[in-house]
């Protein structure tokens, strides 16, 4: 990305609500005070802001674009923790120990039941109250734990239970001395690889 610096966008990038706003100021009273053209000071303060959308867009994009790298490198650890996982169960492996870590262990597979709270009625169910926007389903859940809560809102919800399998992983358990060192042996044997 290439952006030009102007001083005036710098300022501007320095402010705060707790200060600098008087700095700034004169600063650009200084600008409309010069003895330049008014169309070269009215270039110059809209640049300014210019430049400073075109760093906002820059970095819109780029957090954009790292959240979907996170996003992937979080989703291909987690297949590769099960794959892992998978393939020393197959070896008839649970448990390894390492001189860099503590040791690799497999977490069993798990099942979790989840709530799924579907909504019947949403206008009746806003009316009593559990409302943001729209159907203030945490509100809701929270409800159900109530008697009085759960006979109003009873007729107005459905609620079923959905059961999703969490595949055993590897685990990696780190040793907890700061000297986490490959040794000489994992060194070759990544180099080999």
């Amino acid at each position: 990305m290439k952006t030009t610096n102007y001083r005036l966008q710098t300022e501007i990038e320095h402010l705060s609500p707790t200060g600098q706003k008087e700095w700034f100021k004169n600063y650009l009273k200084e600008i409309l005070e010069s003895d330049k053209p008014y169309y070269v000071k009215s270039d110059y303060i809209a640049l300014s802001f210019m430049e400073l959308d075109n760093k906002i867009d820059y970095l819109t994009n780029e957090i954009t674009t790292l959240t979907a790298l996170k996003k992937k490198l979080q989703e291909a650890k987690t297949l590769g923790l099960e794959i892992a996982a998978q393939t020393l169960k197959e070896y008839g492996i649970d448990k390894m120990e390492g001189t860099a870590i503590s040791s690799l262990t497999i977490t069993p597979e798990k099942h979790k039941t989840k709530e799924i709270i579907r909504i019947k009625d949403p206008q009746k169910v806003m009316e009593l109250g559990y409302v943001t926007f729209s159907v203030d389903e945490k509100a809701v859940k929270e409800a159900l734990h109530h008697k009085e809560m759960f006979e109003q809102l009873d007729p107005h919800i459905d609620i079923s239970l959905e059961e999703e399998t969490v595949l055993a992983r590897l685990k990696i358990n780190k040793k907890r001395s700061p000297s986490n060192i490959a040794t000489a042996d994992t060194v070759e044997m990544l180099d080999a690889a």
